[in-house]
């Protein structure tokens, strides 16, 4: 089993994403987010199809914190429905991902 996981989220605003980002990080759910400032979303919602700008938040964290890491995103986050999904880490570098559980074990 993996010891870490990739999650990604998009949100609608750079101050939210880097406000989330900060608060999971310094509660030590996430070793790092990665924001990429701009990014165009094309989705159904609600019978309308949507066009817009955000943000999307790529989160490292270890797997054992991977559903505290949700619930929190979802107490945080705006959207009525926000993406994020959790994605298993198959292969990458040991010491990177030594590094995610380690600074993720910290409470």
């Amino acid at each position: 089993m993996s010891s870490i996981n990739v999650v990604i989220s998009t949100i609608d605003s750079l101050e939210a994403a880097h406000e989330i980002a900060s608060r999971l990080v310094s509660d030590h759910l996430a070793a790092c987010v990665n924001i990429l400032p701009t990014v165009s979303s094309v989705y159904e919602w609600k019978g309308k199809i949507h066009q817009d700008q955000e943000c999307m938040l790529i989160l490292k964290t270890s797997t054992d914190r991977v559903d505290e890491l949700v619930e929190r995103m979802i107490s945080l986050h705006p959207y009525e429905v926000p993406e994020i999904l959790a994605i298993p880490v198959k292969k990458g570098h040991r010491g990177y991902m030594d590094w995610v559980v380690e600074t993720t074990d910290q409470q």
